[in-house]
């Protein structure tokens, strides 16, 4: 199986199963001399891990990240970085029913079409429990941004049809994490976790949109024409499990305007070149303008849902599905420390190929 490595100049390779001994990831071309705050690191784990709260999947798991190479001393030493988490609530068991039977949206079906084999113990590598390996690395990346000052944060902007209307600019995003929904409008999280309440004792689920929000970042990041930043941003988000969407800037909304009412003019300000708008997202001709980058992930419903529901076995056979087992009846709050991660991965990539490029 290809495609398990992303990134060139900051490269991450993640391995492991959903029901495996452990998950885990190897870091390849973190800069030496990063100074590394392993706290800082589980925390970022920990805002991921499952059975954080009640509308949240209760498998629980600690996500406990091992440092297996390339740190001395607190700081890096520019050799591989291999961080390992062991899975320790596995239950097997509770998927011995779909052993032959395809889950409806899943990756059942394709994997076993294509590969003649699969784990159907959680999905195996289709599940989203890889991407805490993610997040380990994408911790490592925020780091290494964050001696940039660049700052990267993600919240919960849609889930089903409750929107959050507020723009980014008009709330404190630090507030995201004060509530278990992780929306920065106390007003709609409160009417967000509702609904995910009632849609879990319905035994459904729900999707939304997690919008993230990138500042200070240095201008120049981003090679034209198959690497812009925004296309390895839309890569980096549809990786993630469930997501169905990628806009940056304006997005779809932009295609309902004119030239002339979607356009950013250029502005002299505090002795800088800056936009008067920000339509583009931060983004231009693939290359990041040094103005705030922001775009939306769309996430789907979860697949799983507690209900009954037809599909065929393996042998094309009707049968029917059992909604069983522990599962998120919505992926989103869980899901920001995921997009966060991601767009880190993106930014230092980027960064280090910049640095590259300037200096040679």
């Amino acid at each position: 199986m290809a495609g398990n490595s992303f990134g060139q100049a900051f490269r991450i390779t993640t391995y492991g199963e959903s029901h495996g001994p452990s998950i885990g990831v190897i870091l390849d071309g973190c800069p030496a001399g990063l100074s590394i705050d392993e706290e800082y690191i589980q925390k970022e784990l920990d805002r991921r891990k499952p059975g954080q709260s009640h509308i949240t999947t209760q498998r629980k798991e600690s996500d406990l990240v091992h440092i297996q190479s390339g740190i001395f001393e607190g700081q890096t030493t520019g050799t591989p970085i291999a961080l390992l988490i062991p899975n320790e609530d596995q239950r097997s068991k509770d998927y011995s029913h779909i052993a032959d039977s395809f889950r409806p949206s899943h990756a059942d079906y394709t994997y076993q079409k294509k590969y003649g084999i699969r784990d159907y113990r959680g999905g195996g590598r289709s599940s989203a429990r890889e991407t805490a390996a993610r997040v380990a690395a994408g911790a490592f990346a925020k780091l290494f941004l964050s001696q940039e000052k660049v700052k990267i944060r993600a919240y919960v902007s849609r889930v089903g049809s409750i929107l959050c209307l507020k723009n980014y600019k008009e709330m404190d995003l630090d507030l995201a994490e004060t509530n278990i929904i992780r929306c920065p409008d106390p007003e709609t999280a409160s009417r967000m976790i509702e609904e995910i309440e009632t849609i879990r004792k319905a035994g459904d689920t729900l999707g939304g949109i997690i919008t993230c929000v990138i500042e200070n970042c240095p201008i120049g990041l981003g090679e034209p024409v198959f690497d812009k930043l925004h296309a390895e941003l839309g890569k980096a988000m549809l990786s993630i499990n469930a997501v169905q969407g990628f806009e940056y800037g304006s997005g779809f909304e932009g295609t309902y305007k004119k030239g002339s009412e979607n356009n950013d003019l250029f502005v002299q300000r505090d002795a800088e070149i800056h936009t008067r708008t920000n339509r583009s997202g931060g983004i231009q001709g693939g290359i990041s303008n040094g103005e705030d980058i922001y775009f939306n992930t769309a996430f789907k419903p979860v697949a799983t849902i507690m209900q009954d529901q037809e599909s065929v076995d393996q042998f094309g056979n009707s049968t029917q599905v059992k909604g069983k087992g522990r599962h998120d009846p919505c992926v989103l709050p869980r899901a920001v420390p995921i997009v966060e991660a991601m767009a880190a991965l993106v930014l230092a990539d980027h960064l280090l190929r910049f640095k590259a490029y300037k200096n040679f």
